[in-house]
C-alpha cells in the first residue's frame, strides 16, 4: 500500500512542499524512519530528532517546516493529521460476507447486505444486523439486541439480550455488553439480587477496549453517547450515561448511575463512585479517585505524586498528623493574635 506525496497532500488536505510524485509506502517514527516512509512531529520534546530524521517526508506545523532535512506537509494539527494518515495505511482485514457453517442463527434473525459471521458465532431470536457488520469467532449476540451498520465485532465479544448499538462501532475482543448490574438489598441475613431490567444503548462510532464491560441498567438503560472512546479493561457500571466523544483510558472504574459530560478525558485507572455528575470538558488524571460531582470544567487530581518509598512513608505519617497539627495551630493562632 503506498501513495504519492502529492495523493496524501490532497487526501489529508493539507499544503505540500516538496516532490509530489515521491511515493510513500508507510508511517514510521522520527528516529527510525527511513526512506519512503512518512513521519510526524507533534511533540516539541522530540524537536531534536526532526534534523536528523532519514524519512521521506514529514508532517509539521508551519514553524517547524524549516526545520525539516525533507518534504513537508504542513498541518496546523500535525497529530491530528498523522491519525487521518494512519487510517490510510492500516490493514484491511478483508471478511467474506456470509454465515459460516458453524454458526448457529436463530431464523429470526434480520442479516443485513454484506454482513459476515463468523465461526462459533451465536445469534439468537429477533436480533437485527446491519448492513456491512462482521461478527467475528466465537461472538454471542442476545435476543432482542440491534447492531448497526458496518459494525466490528472481533473474536468472543458478548452482547447479552436487549443492547442496541449504533453504526461504525468497533468492539475489540472478549467485550461484554449488557450484563447485569451488581444490584443487591441486604435483607438483614443475605444479600437479595435486583433484577436488572434496563438495557443497554451505544451511540454511532462508538469504539470500546479488549476485555472493557458495560453493564445494563436496573431500570433505565446504561448509555453510552456517541464517538465515545473507551480503553482496555474498563468497567462502566449500571445506569451510568457517557455523553459524546468523552475519552476512558485503560482500567478506570465507573459506579452505578453515574453521568459523564462531553468531551471529557477519564485518565487510566481512575476510579468514580456512583450517583456523581461530572460536567463537559473535564480532564481527570490517572489514578485519581473521583469521590464528588464535579461542576465546572477543568484538570482534576488526587492521590500523591511518586516519591522514593523511604520518603513516602515519612510523609504517609505527616498526613496522620495533619488534623493534629491544624488543631495546634488554630490554638497557636488564638494564643498570638490575642483571639
Amino acid at each position: 500500500m503506498n501513495y504519492t506525496l502529492g495523493d496524501l497532500a490532497a487526501l489529508l488536505d493539507v499544503e505540500l512542499r516538496g516532490d509530489p510524485s515521491l511515493r510513500i509506502d508507510g508511517l514510521a517514527s522520527l528516529k527510525h524512519a527511513g526512506p519512503g516512509k512518512l513521519s510526524f512531529l507533534s511533540n516539541p520534546r522530540y524537536v531534536s530528532q526532526l534534523a536528523s530524521t532519514r524519512a521521506s517526508a514529514v508532517i509539521v506545523e508551519p514553524a517547524l517546516a524549516v526545520s525539516s532535512p525533507c518534504a513537508q506537509l504542513i498541518s496546523s494539527a500535525p497529530y491530528v493529521t498523522y491519525a487521518r494518515a494512519s487510517q490510510l495505511f492500516a490493514p484491511r482485514l478483508s471478511s467474506s460476507a456470509g454465515v459460516h457453517p458453524s454458526a448457529c442463527v436463530h431464523p429470526s434473525v434480520i442479516i443485513g447486505e454484506g454482513v459476515s459471521i463468523g465461526p462459533h458465532a451465536v445469534v439468537e431470536e429477533g436480533v437485527t444486523i446491519g448492513a456491512g457488520s462482521v461478527l467475528g469467532a466465537g461472538c454471542s449476540i442476545g435476543a432482542g439486541s440491534t447492531l448497526g451498520e458496518n459494525c466490528r465485532l472481533f473474536a468472543n465479544v458478548t452482547l447479552y439480550h436487549d443492547v442496541h448499538i449504533g453504526n461504525r462501532v468497533v468492539l475489540h475482543a472478549s467485550v461484554v455488553l449488557g450484563a447485569d448490574g451488581f444490584g443487591f438489598a441486604f435483607d438483614g441475613r443475605q444479600s437479595i439480587k435486583i433484577a436488572q431490567l434496563g438495557g443497554v444503548r451505544i451511540g454511532d462510532d462508538v469504539e470500546i477496549g479488549a476485555g472493557s464491560t458495560v453493564d445494563r441498567g436496573a431500570l433505565d438503560d446504561t448509555i453510552i453517547e456517541h464517538g465515545v472512546k473507551i480503553d482496555n479493561h474498563v468497567q462502566i457500571a449500571h445506569n451510568c450515561v457517557i455523553r459524546e466523544h468523552t475519552i476512558i483510558c485503560g482500567c478506570s472504574a465507573i459506579a452505578g448511575s453515574t453521568t459523564i459530560g462531553r468531551y471529557c478525558t477519564i485518565g487510566g485507572g481512575v476510579g468514580i463512585i456512583g450517583h456523581l455528575n461530572i460536567t463537559d470538558k473535564v480532564m481527570i488524571s490517572a489514578m485519581s479517585l473521583v469521590s464528588q460531582s464535579i461542576a465546572e470544567s477543568g484538570v482534576y487530581s488526587s492521590g500523591t505524586g511518586l516519591l522514593e518509598s523511604k520518603e513516602w512513608k515519612r510523609n504517609i505519617v505527616r498526613f496522620r498528623q495533619l488534623d493534629d497539627m491544624a488543631k495546634r495551630l488554630r490554638e497557636l493562632e488564638k494564643i498570638t493574635l490575642g483571639k
